[in-house]
């Protein structure tokens, strides 16, 4: 059994960045329907220190300080690029599974589990290609397994955006990296009680 979870990389800016470029290298952030709170944030505004669900009103000379660019949400554009980013998974698994608006399971059964790498390499760059969004890839024998994954793809140099954990010799290593709260579907009541 293998499982991929694709996530989209800071998904409602990436979908601004497509197409608006000026864009691209810099702090942005998206607000949420009323423009009171922080919904989404580059991984330039990310490094300022702007937190997902911030008040802007209380950021008004960071944002003026560092050219923050701040953004209204547009969840027409949002739901369309999530659209075109399923189509392309589409290509490579027969069996998609949307999870959220920038993340969705795929199927990956039946490949070579040494081909999986490549496999996961593929799909990244063929999903930026086609769409312009950036995504993460996380492959595992569970969908839990890769979630956590795709979790430490995101942050790993070496895994440069793709990690598989099928048949891996660095399973134990890699699920040390991980608190029992980050697993997915463990609440702050069972993430006591397995501590």
């Amino acid at each position: 059994m293998a499982v991929g979870l694709i996530d989209c990389n800071n998904f409602y800016v990436s979908c601004e960045r497509v197409f608006n470029p000026r864009l691209l290298n810099r702090p942005v952030v998206v607000l949420s329907n009323n423009d009171g709170n922080v919904v989404a944030r580059s991984n330039e505004a990310k490094a300022l220190g702007i937190e997902m669900g911030a008040p802007v009103h209380l950021m008004k000379d960071l944002i003026k300080t560092h050219g923050v660019y701040v953004l209204s949400s547009n969840y027409t554009l949002y739901g369309d690029m999530s659209a075109r980013v399923k189509e392309v998974l589409g290509h490579f698994s027969p069996e998609v599974e949307p999870y959220s608006i920038d993340e969705c399971f795929l199927n990956l059964s039946g490949f070579e589990p040494n081909r999986l790498d490549s496999y996961g390499r593929e799909i990244k760059e063929t999903v930026e290609r086609w769409t312009g969004i950036p995504v993460t890839v996380g492959i595992a024998p569970t969908k839990s397994l890769a979630k956590i994954a795709n979790k430490i793809a995101k942050k790993s140099a070496k895994a440069a955006g793709v990690l598989n954990l099928v048949n891996s010799p660095y399973m134990d290593q890699a699920l040390a990296r991980i608190d029992a709260g980050d697993v997915w579907g463990v609440g702050s009541a069972y993430e006591t009680l397995l501590k």
